[in-house]
């Protein structure tokens, strides 16, 4: 046989299982159409500005990821972490002491994302093995829950706060399938509800679901008199209300929607307000296939090196109690702070974290 006709059976070849492989991939999602609402202008309170350019860098050592942060009462600095950028297959609670010193707190083998101490200094976190876990003073681990009163799996539990009452509200993004990267592509590519936000009382041990379905449940936040708690629905650019006191108690309203990016962690202030923190700005092209199911399937059976990749660029927005922006933060050339997971507020600096970044972003307020 030729050489030329080689080359042309191998390029066929290839050719072939490259389009079977797309196929079969568009083949496993079954996306919905859903029609994003027309993006906002980054005018007013959302014009961009380069207010995030003067944050500093916390080391991680060789590990990546610190989802979400938490604080101890002496001012270290606590988060989940995993190998590399693209490695999630093992994982540790980092402590970073207030000298820079980092230390492993927890062994947990897998990666942690959200993260909130209780009253008695016990580190309450969202394990992607585990479930909701608590971790003691020494670093053991205890599991609290790993599926819904109705025995659906915590598969992707994500971000936790606590009410005044010890009360525990967490999200957890998919009861269906299991975290990997190509699953989180699929869940924001199909647009249906998985998951959603539940509670769990330390006292009765009981899990209860507050909001059955969410659309890539992210952060959660406890309003400061408890009247309401906060979730994120990222693929929908929005902050969903879930009421537990007065008129409304036990219903469902939006806080804020149609946002101008990817809305991730949030966190409540001591005045009651609450950080707002961003993975990236909002993709025209992913907006403009939403309503175009064919279209995703296509897409998502692309080899991840050939999908739509995520554009560093740091958000961060400041929200009344009200759902109103009353200023945002910006780094958009993503050198500083490339995404912002979860915003933790300490002795006037704002703490920042990032699902692959390999550092804690540190901000002094002004």
């Amino acid at each position: 046989m030729k050489i030329s006709s080689i080359i042309k059976l191998s390029i066929t070849v290839v050719l072939t299982l490259f389009i079977v492989s797309v196929l079969f991939g568009a083949y496993s999602i079954q996306p919905l159409s859903w029609s994003p609402p027309i993006k906002p202008e980054l005018t007013g309170v959302f014009a961009k500005n380069e207010l995030l350019s003067t944050t500093k860098r916390v080391g991680l050592g060789n590990w990546y990821g610190p989802e979400d942060i938490a604080i101890d009462s002496q001012g270290n600095l606590y988060c989940g972490v995993h190998i590399s950028q693209t490695d999630f297959t093992d994982g540790r609670i980092l402590k970073i002491d207030t000298s820079g010193k980092i230390s492993v707190f927890c062994n947990t083998k897998s990666w942690v994302a959200g993260l909130h101490f209780d009253k008695n200094e016990n580190l309450i976190a969202c394990d992607l093995e585990r479930g909701l876990i608590s971790v003691d003073k020494n670093g053991k681990i205890k599991i609290l829950a790993n599926k819904d009163e109705n025995g659906n799996k915590f598969l992707i539990p994500n971000d936790v706060d606590i009410a005044s009452n010890g009360v525990i509200y967490f999200t957890n993004t998919s009861s269906k399938v299991s975290f990997s990267r190509k699953h989180i592509w699929k869940i924001l590519m199909e647009a249906k509800p998985d998951g959603g936000l539940y509670s769990f009382d330390p006292k009765t041990k009981k899990v209860k679901t507050l909001i059955d379905g969410s659309f890539f449940g992210n952060g959660v936040a406890v309003s400061q008199n408890d009247d309401f708690v906060l979730m994120v629905d990222l693929a929908k650019y929005r902050i969903v209300r879930y009421w537990l006191k007065g008129i409304n108690k036990g219903k469902t309203d939006i806080f804020l929607e149609n946002l101008p990016g990817f809305p991730n962690g949030i966190s409540r202030r001591k005045d009651g307000s609450f950080w707002l923190g961003f993975s990236t700005k909002r993709d025209d092209l992913l907006d403009k296939i939403h309503p175009k199911p064919l279209i995703k399937k296509l897409v998502y059976g692309l080899p991840l090196w050939l999908q739509p990749k995520v554009v560093p660029f740091g958000m961060i927005m400041h929200l009344n109690n009200n759902g109103e922006v009353l200023k945002t933060y910006y780094d958009t050339t993503g050198k500083f702070v490339s995404e912002a997971s979860s915003i933790e507020e300490h002795n006037g600096y704002l703490y920042i974290g990032g699902d692959i970044s390999n550092h804690i972003g540190k901000y002094k307020l002004k």
